[in-house]
């Protein structure tokens, strides 16, 4: 059910308010954004097209009508939309209003979007008109709605003056106690971060064009749409091409991107084809979300000194407003995420809290302007993440650090080198994982007695989540963790064990757990399999392609010709290497799609036996 909102009254009558913070200078994103060229191109999403005067009026409209509904400072409107024009306006509308954003993005499982707008108490709910409310008894209204042409004059783009740590947005992580945790980030944070990456030069030049590359719902969404203050025009990727590297290339080229966020995992096979013309791109990847190998790092320098591209490691919590450390990679050597940006402080600590010596491993922790103002509506976990600045108390009193739970190491010349984490997240394909959450879920199956997740590596050394558990049947366990969890969350491979070792005291040893296990349960026990790679149940030439391609690239011992290929464990990084091997053996374009579209190795076979046919006509 939809709120019935009232007519358009009169704008607030206030001025646009700076947001300065420690002599930073940094001004606040709506007044830079005022300062954007009117006729300018600020979005562009498929075949929808906005000026920077569009975009301001629509966002002026919004912030009119939540408004009326009455939505401030402090209110929290979560935006269930698919990313598009609509979810931008409602971005900046909400700014506008002086209220903060929750993205609540539409693809999630249905338990999850519940989950998030119940925990954080949003105050209103904004959908698309297709989706449907995740919360019986919240305020809804639809994007349409809110930009639809109400009666009066159009009202001015003043946004609602704000403090420094107004509420900006809330954006949720993995949490360690099995359920996800909201972070707080204030309006001046989020200014600053824009700010920092102008100096660092990796926002450089006017008029560039920034591809939107991440689901509304992780932190690097923020440092992509802010590049619209600075009067960037942003180039929304669908989700098509987002999973497909020849697609995404070719997206590049079209719209002429001049910036691409991306995660190591996807830049690797992106990056043949970015650079295979052999011609210059003005081109900047900021490369961030997860370790970047040294054969990749190597990569990245070598296109760089060609003048092929430009590549950015950049390394952050989303507790300390997405990017903390940034390091331009122009040469070969050791992989390092650089110094800390401008509106940061870094701490390299032991388990006492003392500084680790030069060179040494110590957790990282970060202090200054730009750490978040904690968890919403968790006040203890609050007061164990941020924790007293001992360190800084003779500059700002009272300050706080964020305990990041990465180890890291100095360098000699200030830049710093990922050691790995401290506890039990890591990070997969970009995306930050709380390994308790995913056991959490699984042990709320009926039938499992207890669970265990790892990170470890499919047959062909690929990274992936494996989980072991006692009890239930892997069909069921899948099933179960694809309505509860987003698809990342969701193990490649399940293990039924009878028992798990234990160490001297009693505790689970997750050192015990195989990272590459032999007989992973990925089908329920009673599932009948179709033998085998030799031909017997398998069709033609294709199938037998595919049997084969699988089998390496799934580590499968054996495929048949009704096994489906997410079923056994596969991901979109091995569905990348899938497309890539038949191209190579078969010269065929299969799109990476193709792969979702017919996950059944016959259904895939028939269908790239149609390619070949229309190939050869």
């Amino acid at each position: 059910m939809t709120a019935v909102l009232p007519e358009r009254s009169a704008s607030p009558t206030v001025a646009v308010a700076e947001a300065p913070v420690r002599g930073t200078g940094a001004v606040d994103l709506l007044a830079r954004l005022a300062t954007a060229p009117g006729d300018r191109t600020a979005v562009i999403a498929g075949d929808d097209r906005l000026t920077f005067d569009e975009l301001r009026a629509e966002a002026a409209a919004i912030a009119v009508r939540f408004a009326a509904l009455g939505i401030g400072p402090e209110s929290v409107v979560a935006l269930c939309l698919p990313r598009g024009a609509a979810l931008v306006t409602a971005i900046i509308g909400t700014l506008t209003a002086g209220a903060a954003y929750l993205p609540v993005d539409p693809a999630l499982p249905a338990d999850r979007r519940r989950y998030l707008v119940e925990d954080s108490g949003a105050d209103l709910v904004v959908l698309d008109g297709t989706t449907a409310s995740p919360v019986p008894g919240v305020r809804v209204v639809t994007a349409a709605e809110l930009t639809g042409a109400p009666n009066g004059a159009p009202a001015p783009y003043e946004p609602v003056p704000v403090g420094a740590d107004t509420l900006a947005y809330v954006i949720y992580t993995s949490g360690s106690t099995g359920r996800p945790k909201g972070v707080e980030i204030g309006r001046a944070s989020a200014s600053l971060l824009l700010a920092e990456l102008e100096s660092e030069g990796a926002a450089s030049g006017e008029g560039r064009r920034v591809g939107w590359n991440a689901s509304p719902s992780f932190d690097a969404s923020v440092q992509q749409w802010i590049r619209l203050c600075r009067g960037d025009t942003l180039v929304m990727i669908d989700e098509e091409t987002r999973r497909d590297p020849a697609l995404l290339a070719g997206f590049v080229d079209e719209h002429s991107l001049t910036d691409l966020d991306i995660t190591p995992s996807h830049a690797e096979p992106l990056l043949d084809l970015l650079t295979a013309d052999g011609g210059p791109r003005p081109l900047t990847l900021l490369v961030g979300g997860e370790a970047i190998s040294p054969a990749l790092w190597d990569r990245f320098a070598a296109a760089h000194r060609a003048g092929l591209l430009r590549a950015l490691n950049v390394y952050g919590p989303t507790e300390c407003t997405v990017d903390s450390t940034a390091a331009w990679i122009d040469g070969p050597g050791e992989p390092h995420i650089g110094a800390v940006l401008p509106g940061l402080e870094m701490r390299l600590l032991d388990e006492k809290l003392a500084p680790v010596g030069p060179g040494e491993a110590g957790e990282l922790y970060l202090a200054g302007p730009r750490v978040g103002r904690g968890y919403r509506r968790r006040p203890g976990l609050t007061a164990e993440r941020f924790v007293a600045d001992l360190a800084g108390a003779a500059v700002t009193p009272g300050g706080r650090m964020y305990r990041t739970g990465d180890r890291c190491r100095l360098r000699p010349d200030g830049s710093l080198v990922y050691l790995g984490r401290a506890d039990g997240q890591i990070k997969l394909r970009g995306h930050r994982i709380e390994l308790p959450e995913i056991e959490a879920a699984l042990t709320r199956v009926p039938g499992v007695a207890e669970a265990a997740v790892i990170l470890g590596e499919d047959a062909g050394g690929t990274a992936c989540l494996i989980a072991y558990h006692r009890g239930g049947d892997a069909t069921t366990l899948r099933a179960a963790l694809s309505d509860a969890l987003p698809t990342y969350m969701v193990p490649s491979a399940f293990v039924a064990v009878d028992r798990f070792a234990t160490t001297p005291s009693g505790k689970l040893d997750r050192s015990a757990l195989p990272t590459r296990p032999e007989n992973p349960t990925e089908t329920a026990p009673e599932e009948t399999r179709v033998d085998d790679l030799d031909g017997n149940g398998l069709d033609g030439r294709a199938e037998e392609l595919i049997a084969r391609v699988w089998t390496q690239v799934l580590g499968a011992a054996s495929i048949g010709p009704d096994d489906n290929f997410f079923k056994l464990g596969g991901h979109s990084l091995l569905a990348i290497k899938l497309v890539s091997r038949v191209r190579a053996e078969l010269s065929v374009a299969l799109p990476v799609k193709a792969v979702y579209a017919h996950p059944r190795l016959r259904d895939l076979a028939a269908h790239i036996e149609e390619l070949l046919a229309a190939r050869d006509v």
